[in-house]
């Protein structure tokens, strides 16, 4: 019989964690991996809830899910964030597409992410359906440590696409996500620079306006109105911090940025 995990990667949690386990009772397996720097109850929320719960210590996001790669005994392991519900139509699908066996099944698949933000969804600009390599099998999967934010999976094997789509309860606040991008604009410097990428002046005015291009106009995002425009704005502000954050790094030398590590999901 093909087993899974359900894992869920997280840090002071307590108030997403039980509607998400509640949603993944299904699962063979339970795994939360705890950031060591978690204050509040979720351990003992978790564990309430029958997980396994497992503190690591946070370094980079791809670290704690190779970490639960590693702790898991199970064949697929299905990652999930304290803010995703996993929906029973989407359980089922999981259950029915590890059971493929042979050579040429997939070892890993998409699946497509509806997103919830400030009060109602997200359907265009990029944000619906916001595929997520999420589903692996264990032993033919691998994050890339080299990549801190908006991590890739290395697969030994070939990736197929799932239908049913996996709910996040993204951001609430404007706020929120203002924090979260100029946390990633940290790392994803960091990475640029470790890339040899060169920050130019034309940088801070043609990033900007290719990505609000991009969201708003090309992926249809002033089709979502006020939240389109507002997003497609914040991103295009987002690849501008990230070019100076580029520049800073160039003049003060690699690891300037490392201080600024995101927070939690």
């Amino acid at each position: 019989m093909v087993t899974i995990t359900a894992a869920i990667i997280a840090r002071d949690e307590e108030r997403h964690l039980d509607q998400c386990l509640d949603a993944l009772t299904w699962a063979d397996e339970r795994l939360v991996v705890l950031d060591d720097r978690t204050l509040d109850r979720s351990a003992n929320l978790a564990r309430a809830r029958g997980a396994r719960v497992m503190t690591h210590r946070f370094t980079t996001f791809p670290a704690q899910r190779n970490a639960a790669l590693d702790l898991a005994v199970t064949d697929w392991v299905l990652f999930v964030d304290a803010d995703e519900r996993v929906t029973p139509m989407l359980a089922a699908e999981v259950r029915r597409v590890i059971a493929r066996v042979g050579e040429d099944a997939p070892v890993g698949y998409w699946i497509p992410r509806r997103n919830f933000m400030w009060g109602g969804w997200v359907r265009h600009g990029g944000w619906s359906p916001d595929h997520q390599l999420r589903l692996l099998r264990r032993t033919r999967a691998r994050y890339d440590e080299l990549r801190d934010v908006h991590e890739l999976v290395r697969l030994n094997g070939e990736a197929g696409f799932l239908s049913e789509p996996l709910i996040h309860y993204n951001y609430e606040r404007i706020g929120q996500f203002v924090a979260k991008q100029r946390a990633y604009s940290s790392l994803d410097a960091e990475r640029l620079a470790r890339d040899g990428a060169v920050a130019r002046p034309h940088h801070f005015v043609l990033q900007p306006l290719r990505e609000f291009r991009r969201r708003f106009v090309e992926l249809d995002g002033y089709r979502d109105g006020r939240r389109g425009l507002i997003l497609a704005t914040l991103t295009a502000w987002y690849a501008a911090v990230t070019y100076a954050k580029l520049a800073r790094i160039g003049a003060r030398g690699p690891g300037s940025e490392n201080d600024h590590r995101p927070p939690g999901r």
